[in-house]
């Protein structure tokens, strides 16, 4: 009984391994089925070509552009990019006022709104509309109820002082009422338009399913800038209990929380319109909720009209910062691949010379053992692929040139873990030990070797991948993977199959052709299928020597030392 355990653990393990595969197949049949996926992974830009997007920042009259500005529009830009699971996408910037965004393949509708969204954010209270709100903002325990609004007041009645503060209704002068009273909402279209400094008021509109809605709205007051994190998810009430309905809940920095503490507490006395805290995205209002409650800890909610993808659209922008500048869209065009096929076909010739190398090795040095490293490369080549094609249809995952050369790094890596495990086996064979127990006690030598490589490996390219940028994060990923993957074939497959290959006449008698016959690795047979070591057979024929030297007569030791070298003849006299 104990001598079938190993036979059916390796059993198991070949099972699960046979479940991991079946599983792969059927993801990535899923995902073929249903929703648009392929059964071959998509490209990088480097290898298909994709769309490039040209944006040019929009400055007022008397706005200027920093390099730093600059900087931190292509990082943001970035971060949406990699949010929206496009992998391999490059942000450049182009002269003094341009970002440039290539993408490989053809992105959706879904990722392009929001690369081309600006999500330059700015919240001002409200001077005048005929609009009722219909949203509210209040803390993360559940707002209000939206209260009616009260007319606003009359422009007759207008202070003629300077303002003193952003909802003071001094802004509003003549020629600012007119402009409010005249504006087109269908000139937002042009980008010019809705632009104002951030210390001036600003005329602008809200776009609903009804119609456009005008607002006539105060200086910034909190910048978007301000924002360290906005999630979506369903409102609570006071119990803690959803209301079916969806908001967006934003997170302030402590710039922010002072801000907005202080704006609140002005405008929840207020009534009518100057109630109300609009929410400006790329020059449009995208909300304009009642002030329900002061917001001391800088966690505000705003709820209304949201459905759950408005919801996370407008969450994302926001969790990802808002740009320092708006940006237009100048130009959309596509782009051909930097490198080609050319290019992907000699990496993959590159790594099948490597491949066939490590097989050649690997059958000069373990001959017949060998074949369970090329069966062991083909099942970890089979379970990388479909990682990969899962990934790049669930994730976006795009395989680039560098990514190809992160596959082929992984031959090396599997085959020095196959490597490691059988000198393990072999060292015990060499100690004497049995085939089956010689497999084992590897086993349990090699594992610890072989985990401690694979996490190095694994930690390096972990290290990458979070610290660079572009190309050099799909090697990383690449690597990574491998590294995953090679501990399961090792574990799931290789082991297994040794463990079975074991219990063969061909390897237990220690053909010459197994690569596992113990007098060609230099055991001695000492009885009962086991072996010693040279070393164990040196010293018992040392000892038989003396013993025998000490029973031959006089005239025998005389004829045994006109045998020796006269040296030693002249050594032993002396």
């Amino acid at each position: 009984m104990a001598r079938s355990t190993p036979a059916r653990k390796a059993t198991r393990s070949l099972v699960w391994l046979g479940v991991i595969l079946v599983a792969l197949v059927l993801g990535n049949g899923a995902q073929v089925l249903w929703n648009g996926g392929s059964w071959t992974p998509k490209l990088a830009l480097d290898l298909e070509g994709g769309t490039q997007i040209i944006m040019a920042a929009q400055l007022g009259d008397e706005q200027t552009l920093t390099q730093e500005q600059l900087d931190q529009a292509v990082s943001i830009i970035r971060q949406r990019v990699d949010a929206s699971g496009v992998a391999e996408a490059e942000v450049t910037t182009q002269g003094d006022r341009n970002v440039v965004v290539a993408i490989p393949g053809e992105p959706d509708e879904a990722t392009l709104q929001r690369i081309q969204s600006s999500a330059k954010l700015e919240f001002r209270p409200v001077l005048l509309t005929d609009v009722a709100p219909t949203s509210s903002v209040g803390e993360e325990d559940g707002a209000t109820a939206s209260p009616e609004p009260t007319p606003s007041p009359s422009l007759e009645s207008t202070p003629t002082a300077e303002p003193t503060n952003a909802s003071d209704l001094a802004w509003i002068t003549p020629e600012l009422q007119s402009r409010y009273d005249n504006f087109d909402c269908a000139s937002l279209e042009d980008a010019s338009a809705g632009v104002a400094p951030a210390d001036e008021p600003l005329v602008t509109c809200e776009v609903t399913p009804q119609g456009s809605l005008k607002y006539l709205l105060g200086p910034v007051e909190v910048s978007g800038e301000t924002i360290s994190n906005a999630t979506s998810g369903q409102v609570t009430n006071s119990q803690g209990a959803p209301t079916g309905e969806w908001g967006v809940f934003i997170t302030f920095n402590d710039k922010g929380t002072k801000e907005f503490r202080e704006v609140t507490e002005r405008l929840v006395n207020l009534q009518g319109a100057q109630n109300q805290f609009a929410i400006v995205l790329d020059r449009y209002v995208i909300s304009a909720p009642t002030t329900n409650s002061v917001i001391p800890d800088g966690k505000p909610q705003i709820s209304g009209s949201f459905t759950q993808d408005s919801a996370k659209t407008l969450a994302d922008q926001l969790k990802f910062g808002a740009l320092p500048i708006g940006f237009e869209v100048q130009s959309q065009e596509a782009i051909s691949a930097t490198l080609g096929t050319s290019q992907l076909a000699s990496g993959l010739l590159a790594g099948l010379i490597g491949l066939l190398l490590v097989v050649v090795y690997s059958l000069i040095q373990y001959r017949t053992l060998g074949t369970v490293t090329v069966a062991s490369l083909v099942v970890a080549a089979v379970v990388t692929y479909f990682v990969v094609t899962y990934l790049s249809n669930a994730q976006g995952f795009r395989l680039s040139l560098a990514g190809v050369a992160g596959l082929i790094v992984a031959i090396g890596i599997t085959a020095d873990s196959f490597i490691v495990y059988f000198e393990r086996v072999r060292d015990e064979l060499r100690d004497g030990r049995a085939l089956e127990g010689a497999v084992e006690a590897g086993w349990k030598r090699a594992i610890r070797t072989i985990v401690a490589s694979d996490a190095v490996n694994f930690l390096a390219a972990l290290v990458l991948y979070l610290l660079a940028v572009g190309n050099v994060r799909g090697f990383a990923f690449t690597l990574g993977v491998t590294t995953i993957v090679d501990l399961i074939v090792v574990a799931l497959f290789t082991h297994p199959m040794l463990q079975l290959l074991g219990r063969t006449r061909f390897f237990t008698e220690g053909h010459r052709l197994s690569g596992l016959d113990p007098r060609a690795l230099g055991a001695v047979y000492r009885g009962r299928a086991q072996f010693r070591t040279p070393a164990e057979a040196s010293a018992r024929n040392a000892r038989a020597a003396r013993e025998a030297e000490r029973r031959q007569t006089i005239a025998e030791r005389k004829a045994a030392a006109e045998r020796t070298p006269e040296t030693t003849r002249t050594g032993k006299e002396s």
